[in-house]
C-alpha cells in the first residue's frame, strides 16, 4: 500500500473489511475469514504494479451484487462468470492497482 488511509477507505468502507491490526506501516484487515496484510510501499507505481490476490469464498453471488449496489467498479475484463476450470469468478482493482480476484468452486 502506498497510503494507509486510502487503503483503509477502500477495503473497510467499500469492501466491508474490518481492521484487526494497525502498526503504522503494517495493516491487517479481515472479512468473513479472509485476512489480508498490507505493508507500506510509498514508492509503488500503480501503473507498474502486478500484485494479485485470489480470494476463495462461498457467497460470490451475494458479494458481487453488494459491490454492484455500491457502484464499485468491476474489472472490465473480468465480470462474474463461470470459468472452464470450475470456478465462478470476478475481479477488481484496489487503489494501488492490486488485482483482487474472487472465486467460488462450482460443480460443472
Amino acid at each position: 500500500m502506498r497510503d494507509q488511509f486510502q487503503t483503509k477507505e477502500f477495503y473497510i468502507n467499500q469492501l466491508g473489511f474490518e481492521p484487526i491490526g494497525d502498526y503504522g506501516n503494517y495493516l491487517l484487515l479481515r472479512k468473513e475469514g479472509i485476512e489480508i496484510h498490507f505493508f507500506e510501499f510509498k514508492d509503488l507505481n500503480p501503473k507498474e504494479n502486478y500484485g494479485q490476490v485470489y480470494i476463495r469464498l462461498d457467497s460470490i453471488d451475494e458479494l458481487y451484487k453488494e459491490l454492484l449496489e455500491k457502484n464499485i467498479p468491476i474489472h472490465p475484463n473480468s465480470p462474474l462468470e463461470i470459468k472452464p476450470w470450475g470456478q465462478k469468478e470476478f475481479a477488481l482493482l484496489d487503489p494501488d492497482n492490486n488485482l483482487l480476484t474472487f472465486g467460488q468452486k462450482i460443480e460443472i
